[in-house]
């Protein structure tokens, strides 16, 4: 006999900013599933546990974190949180997700005020920062160089997300195609409008991954104390 696990089945009704982060968050690194039994289940994986159970406490789940070894010791362990829910299932794909979406993944219709929360969320599962200081050759110092990426499978969801971006004070950025999918990239000057847009829009958020949001904001005070 299954275990029965406790979980807020209405969590994808109402919009929220912990309802906007996990949707993000599962726009990142999440999927969705009907198996031949008809048996629906959602799924989160990350190698930052500590998002895992963010989102447990979020949406009042007690289903159990799974530790799983990718098979190369010089990679992090990942974690799986799987979640079985008809209802979740459908109310996700009534916001316009589908399974296998990796490479035609939608941008949802979000809310104005919730956007921050759900780019948040993205962010922490397919973005990242990049900072380092470079020494040119006509420069006495070194210049620190900060970008903050976001990468996807769908050229349509970033493009989206980009011009969902320039009406929130993000006006610069550039889409390139990699090897493996598509990256939406932006220099120092939207990264801090980015900062702003993420952690100081709307009250203080209560959903983050600390080791990005500390990566961003240390290298954008760099930035700032520059010579």
């Amino acid at each position: 006999m299954p275990m029965h696990r406790e979980l807020n089945h209405d969590f994808f009704k109402k919009w929220s900013p912990e309802m906007a982060y996990v949707l993000g968050f599962f726009a990142a690194d999440g999927s969705m599933v009907c198996n031949k039994r008809g048996a629906h289940f959602i799924e989160f994986t990350i190698t930052d546990r500590i998002v895992l159970e963010m989102i447990q406490k979020a949406t009042g789940s007690t289903h159990k974190i799974q530790k799983r070894d990718r098979g190369n010791k010089a990679w992090k362990y990942q974690y799986r949180l799987q979640i079985g829910s008809k209802e979740w299932f459908v109310d996700l794909s009534k916001l316009g997700f589908t399974q296998s979406k990796s490479n035609t993944l939608s941008f949802p219709k979000i809310p104005k005020r919730y956007f921050g929360d759900f780019v948040r969320g993205y962010f922490d599962g397919d973005g990242c920062v990049y900072s380092r200081r470079l020494k040119y050759a006509d420069r006495k110092n070194t210049r620190l160089i900060l970008l903050t990426l976001f990468t996807s499978g769908s050229y349509q969801f970033l493009e989206v997300l980009w011009d969902q971006l320039q009406t929130s004070g993000i006006h610069g950025g550039s889409l390139k195609n990699k090897m493996r999918g598509f990256e939406l990239v932006f220099s120092h000057h939207d990264s801090i409008a980015l900062n702003h847009l993420m952690y100081h829009t709307g009250g203080s958020p209560t959903l983050y991954l600390p080791r990005k949001r500390t990566k961003l904001e240390s290298a954008i005070r760099e930035l700032q104390m520059r010579p």
